[in-house]
């Protein structure tokens, strides 16, 4: 059977950016999905993407499915027919069904019974039948969130759509998607190529295109990007800022990229380099440079879609296009340093931070408060605690910030200088929200540690406190943000800090404003659900993770020890046995419907193998106990590992539940007490 490659383009009105490579690769994989179901074979696939097109390849792709050889049963012959012999109406209804008469139907006998069974060859569908039908499915299964209509059509799709490439080798695939009828002809660059390109071949697509001036590769193109990039930022003796959205971004923007360098005056530098970066990155798409020092340069890298005779027009564009917006940064800056931070407090009280929880006043005085509770848990300055938390949120009252949210604490860092505020201080308004996002980095100091976690902990105290906790993925005010924040800051900072007493106090510090009663044990659970997330980044397999969980440990720091404690146990040799005996004893308890002894009586200890773990587990517990209890979690499990032997070999040996109530009592007594040793760590029978 033939093989040739196959091509699909849909032709398109420039594409968002943002979403360009989504709608790729999704594009892409249904795509494929539909191939591979449809079971087609090939050697190779590939997915495209330009501002104006997506497109997949698909490399020595079979021309035709293979026959296939189909089996229907049908009725059982017992229901077939009746005792005549005559066809009843459900034997000739499925015959019908398939085209036959019932004289013409096949015979399935199995040990089950004997079936009326219809052999038949499905003959296989060639790619000119199939292709069509699987691009409309494909496009109709795209992430668009706001379709649009064009023309005089109702046709919608989220651009415009010109051209449709469907090409079997030089063969074009008769078909229609959004309207288009299919062709071999596509647009090439819209500055660099006048008319559109005939593709003669689907093998060629890539190289008439480049000739056509279009990268059609949005990989390949990225790399090339980021080469010149390299290039640009090494004659500069300097680093590019690159960040992922963006090269993503900027990659989606063009389709024959050229990168040229741009500067500003030098003036600028004076403002700090945040707000810079933000418009260079955020409102221009171009890559600020820092310098060998780390310190920000007045030249800049953007990409460009020509090549240009005269680069220095577009280089001058850019340049007289970012002054403007640099010049703005550089008038807030200067016109918020007039007023300070703290004279900013009172404005606060114009802004709600929610409606039922008060105003941004309010919530900075509370995490003033829980700032400095928190510095009084873990020894810190107490005054400074108190001071960052009430400046917390003012420079949201700054022009910049209010140009330039994303500035937001940072800004704040800049003010507090200047307004002479002690470096703890200053730097804590920026730590307050760290971290932004998985993976950022944590607040620096300690200071900047007790406002992160007020402000979190206010948050989430608050939300849940007006019962308006998050419900499936809708999360508005990032609660599950603030809650794996919170873990990661206490843990990772070594902070030894109870979360209940925090929310305690929160709770306390909002008064009467909180109409929910069970707030502080549902942010508890929300908090502890956490954990999950944040330990599976870190390879922790789930039944370490739930073992602890079931203890409801509400110190992280605490939390962690016992994490790591238990995942070193998990590896002992000893701790499948122990795991599988403690689930034991927990389905042996959880039936006794009763009362257990205080202590173990030896009087009711009556088997050698009974008395053997008595007393192991009393010279084990005897040095367990001052290690849980100091939370030497690690070294007490490695103790307790000794029981594995005579837990077995009590099993073995001992009928737990014994005629004498009395010798029952005192046998479950000790188990129940081993299985406590245990359960002060972590519940181990949880463990796989």
């Amino acid at each position: 059977m033939s093989k040739e490659t196959l091509l699909i383009e849909l032709g398109t009105e420039e594409l968002p950016p943002k979403s360009l490579k989504t709608l790729a690769t999704t594009f892409f994989d249904q795509v494929k999905a539909q191939i591979d179901n449809a079971e087609l074979s090939y050697s190779e696939i590939k997915w495209f993407a330009t501002p104006r097109r997506l497109a997949v390849q698909v490399i020595d792709l079979e021309e035709k499915q293979q026959d296939k050889e189909i089996e229907k049963r049908g009725p059982a012959v017992s229901v077939a027919f009746d005792d005549e012999g005559n066809a009843s109406k459900a034997a000739e209804g499925w015959a019908r069904s398939n085209g036959i008469t019932v004289d013409q139907a096949e015979r399935l006998k199995t040990d089950k019974g004997e079936w009326l069974l219809h052999k038949a060859t499905q003959a296989g569908k060639s790619v000119h039948e199939l292709i069509p039908v699987f691009v409309n499915q494909a496009v109709s299964k795209l992430p668009i969130p706001k379709p649009m209509r064009w023309g005089s059509e109702r046709t919608q799709f989220i651009r415009p759509v010109h051209t449709l490439v469907l090409l079997f080798g030089d063969t074009i695939i008769n078909g229609e998607t959004l309207g288009v009828v299919s062709s071999n002809v596509a647009n090439g660059h819209r500055f660099h190529h006048h008319g559109l390109v005939t593709i003669n071949h689907a093998d060629q697509y890539e190289s008439i295109m480049h000739e056509a001036h279009v990268m059609v590769d949005f990989e390949a193109r990225q790399k090339l990007i980021l080469e010149q990039i390299q290039t640009a930022s090494e004659s500069l003796n300097g680093e590019a800022l690159l960040d992922d959205d963006l090269v993503n971004e900027v990659t989606a923007l063009v389709e024959w990229p050229i990168a040229l360098v741009g500067s500003f005056d030098e003036d600028f530098l004076n403002v700090p380099p945040e707000p810079l970066i933000y418009s260079m990155k955020d409102h221009q798409k171009y890559f600020p440079v820092n310098g060998k020092d780390g310190k920000l340069l007045n030249q800049f890298i953007f990409i460009t879609n020509i090549e240009s005779k005269d680069p220095k027009q577009v280089i001058f564009g850019n340049e007289k296009v970012i002054r403007p917006r640099l010049a703005d940064a550089e008038f807030f800056f200067k016109t918020d340093k007039k007023q300070t931070l703290e004279s900013r407090l009172k404005s606060l009280e114009s802004v709600l931070f929610q409606k039922q929880l008060g105003t941004l006043k309010d919530k900075s005085e509370r995490i003033a408060s829980l700032s400095e509770f928190v510095a009084s848990k873990i020894n810190e300055n107490t005054t400074d605690a108190n001071r960052a938390g009430l400046l917390s949120k003012t420079d949201l009252m700054t022009e910049m910030v209010l140009e330039f949210p994303q500035v937001q604490g940072t800004m704040g860092k800049y003010y507090a200088i200047h307004d002479g505020e002690n470096e703890a201080v200053s730097q804590a308004l920026e730590d307050q929200y760290k971290p932004r996002y998985s993976g950022d980095t944590l607040p620096e100091g300690n200071i900047g540690c007790t406002v992160a976690i007020a402000d979190k902990v206010d948050t989430l105290v608050g939300i849940f406190g007006i019962n308006q906790q998050p419900k499936g993925d809708k999360d508005p005010f990032a609660l599950r943000r603030a809650a794996i924040g919170l873990i990661r800051i206490i843990i990772e900072k070594q902070l030894s800090l109870d979360i209940q007493d925090l929310l305690t106090k929160s709770i306390e510090l909002y008064g009467d404003k909180l109409t929910n009663a069970d707030a502080l044990a549902q942010v508890l659970e929300f908090i502890s659900g956490r954990y999950k997330a944040y330990y599976q980044e870190k390879s922790i397999s789930g039944d370490v993770i739930q073992a602890v969980l079931n203890n409801s440990p509400t110190e992280p720091l605490d939390f962690d020890k016992r994490i790591n404690a238990v995942s070193h146990f998990k590896k002992l040799a000893e701790a499948e046995n122990l795991a599988a005996a403690n689930k034991r004893v927990g389905n042996i308890l959880a039936k006794f419907d009763g009362t257990l002894f205080d202590v173990v009586n030896a009087e009711y200890t009556t088997e050698a193998a009974e008395k053997e773990l008595v007393a192991v587990f009393e010279k084990v517990n005897a040095k367990v106990k001052p290690l849980t209890d100091s939370k030497n979690y690690q070294e007490a499990l490695t103790e307790l590992a000794l029981l594995r032997d005579p837990i077995d070999t009590f099993f073995d040996n001992v009928m737990v539940m014994a005629d004498d109530e009395n010798v029952k009592v005192n046998r479950l007594t000790l188990l129940n007490k081993i299985r406590n040793s245990f359960f002060a760590i972590a519940d181990i029978s949880v463990l796989q």
